[in-house]
């Protein structure tokens, strides 16, 4: 057992440790690139979807890491509830804009039947408003999901008390159960959808245009997959990551909710799982979208749009 809880610790540590760096190295190099001059549709949701992971991995990520260590318990029910909060806005921003990335790309490489070319060009002046929206409407939300169960924190009618590790706080009620669903989860759902019908619209979209131009590549010998594609795979592999540990999340997340007992695997492996896409989508992005010569950023590949 000693072994087994020491390798948790030591892969918290690893997914937060990778996650603090890979996201504010990231958000540094777009803000240092990017600041002074015009930045491109692809790069400010990218931008955006680094601050909503960096948000993740310090509310959920260090707190864990903190509490496998040992220090079980050290926040308040404020400080417990403020932290949840935290959570809740970084994950929903991030899923929303995974989403806005996954839909705006396939709009990008869509064929005039599809898509017109004005369609194309009123989307990306979109961007920008659509990303803060998604920002206000989960703080928003959350905000007034954190109000009420302050306020009903002493109430009778709720249920037992959720340990987290670092700190606990008393249950929820049907009330709160059915806003949060209606109001939070729901939209995580259509979210999910959309990317899943995005990105299958973009590998056929990507197939029929690798059939197309097969005969060229092969007439003038070359067969280097050009940075369109390339940009496009990349974002192919962000949005299969992410729904693939955001499903597998949400199951053992279920699983933790209808189960009374919980087993200690259970919990931290739940808990892992939460973590893996916001520390891991950094290095999707540095070891496609970026060369590393002598450990440092040169440039960020253009992405069609």
């Amino acid at each position: 057992m000693y072994f087994w809880a020491l390798t948790i610790k030591i892969i918290f540590l690893s997914q937060t440790t990778t996650g603090i760096l890979g996201n504010f190295s990231l958000l540094y190099y777009y803000i240092v690139h990017y600041g002074k001059g015009t930045i491109k549709a692809t790069e400010l949701i990218l931008m955006h979807l680094m601050a909503a992971n960096a948000l993740t991995i310090l509310s959920a990520g260090v707190p864990h890491t903190i509490a496998a260590f040992g220090l079980k318990h050290f926040l308040n029910d404020f400080g417990c509830r403020l932290l949840l909060y935290i959570q809740r806005v970084g994950r929903s921003v991030s899923i929303g804009t995974t989403c806005l990335l996954s839909v705006f790309q396939a709009m990008t490489i869509s064929h005039t039947q599809f898509c017109c070319k004005d369609l194309k060009v009123k989307a990306s002046k979109y961007i920008g408003f659509s990303v803060a929206l998604l920002w206000i409407f989960y703080t928003l939300i959350n905000f007034i999901y954190f109000v009420y169960l302050f306020l009903k924190r002493n109430d009778k009618n709720t249920t037992r008390k959720r340990d987290f590790g670092y700190c606990s706080i008393a249950g929820r009620d049907e009330i709160s159960d059915s806003f949060y669903a209606a109001l939070g989860v729901f939209p995580e759902i259509c979210f999910s959808l959309l990317m899943a019908w995005s990105s299958g619209s973009m590998i056929v979209i990507l197939y029929t245009h690798k059939k197309r131009v097969q005969h060229i590549l092969s007439t003038h010998g070359s067969r280097r997959t050009s940075p369109e594609s390339r940009a496009i795979q990349n974002i192919l592999v962000l949005v299969f990551i992410f729904l693939a540990f955001y499903t597998l999340s949400s199951i053992l997340q279920g699983c933790i909710a209808l189960l009374y007992n919980h087993s200690w695997w259970l919990v931290n492996i739940t808990r892992l799982t939460a973590l893996c896409f916001p520390s891991f989508a950094p290095l999707v992005l540095m070891n496609h979208y970026c060369r590393l010569p002598r450990l440092s950023f040169v440039r960020v590949r253009n992405i069609n749009h």
